[in-house]
């Protein structure tokens, strides 16, 4: 199985925020695949589905960012590092821009350094780039700030080519992905059409 992780901070007061594009992708994902965001249990809200004959389950961790590791902690059957591909914004990256790695540092993230915690380093990251602060601004301010009017359109475009870098690991996996989507991430990668449906 595959569990695919969109890092976010629950509730209607940080839905636009930059800290949220992992929860953006999830969305994403669950309207191309046809299927539903369960109500929160045990920490998450959770869609199942099949992809390539392969069992995936996507996640939205509803604890607070810096608890991500915790709420995969209590997802049931327990997960492993191989199985997850965490989603999540990136400071060090233009808003828009994407990275696509296995393992390394958090760079900071709360909601990594919570996972990599639990779970060590080896698991596949998609990193949307979601721009520095401005000289003098707080990064935690940052993060838990909307996006200005003129980053709308890249971020859209960019939770898009996220969830066609995830179909892309489920099908040919994390290197061909990488070689395919980190080249170039403002270009627009042929879409990975996926057969998914409910279990």
């Amino acid at each position: 199985m595959r569990v695919i992780v969109g890092l976010g901070n629950p509730g209607s007061r940080y839905a636009e925020t930059r800290h949220n594009v992992g929860f953006a992708v999830i969305a994403e994902l669950v309207q191309r695949w046809r299927v539903l965001l369960g109500p929160t249990r045990n920490g998450s809200r959770l869609a199942h589905g099949s992809i390539e004959n392969e069992q995936v389950l996507l996640v939205e961790p509803q604890m607070y960012m810096n608890m991500s590791g915790e709420a995969l902690s209590q997802l049931q059957p327990p997960v492993s590092a191989a199985e997850l591909i965490v989603i999540h914004d990136d400071l060090d990256l233009a808003c828009g821009r994407l990275r696509i790695k296995r393992g390394g540092g958090s760079g900071g993230h709360r909601g990594i350094d919570s996972i990599v915690e639990r779970y060590g380093t080896e698991f596949v990251r998609v990193r949307i780039g979601v721009g520095r602060p401005r000289a003098g601004e707080d990064p935690a301010e940052h993060v838990l700030s909307p996006f200005a009017d003129d980053e709308h359109d890249s971020i859209a475009a960019a939770a898009k080519r996220a969830a066609d870098a995830v179909q892309c690991v489920l099908k040919y996996g994390v290197e061909v992905t990488m070689n395919r989507f980190n080249a170039d991430s403002n270009g627009a990668p042929p879409l990975i059409v996926a057969h998914v449906g409910r279990n």
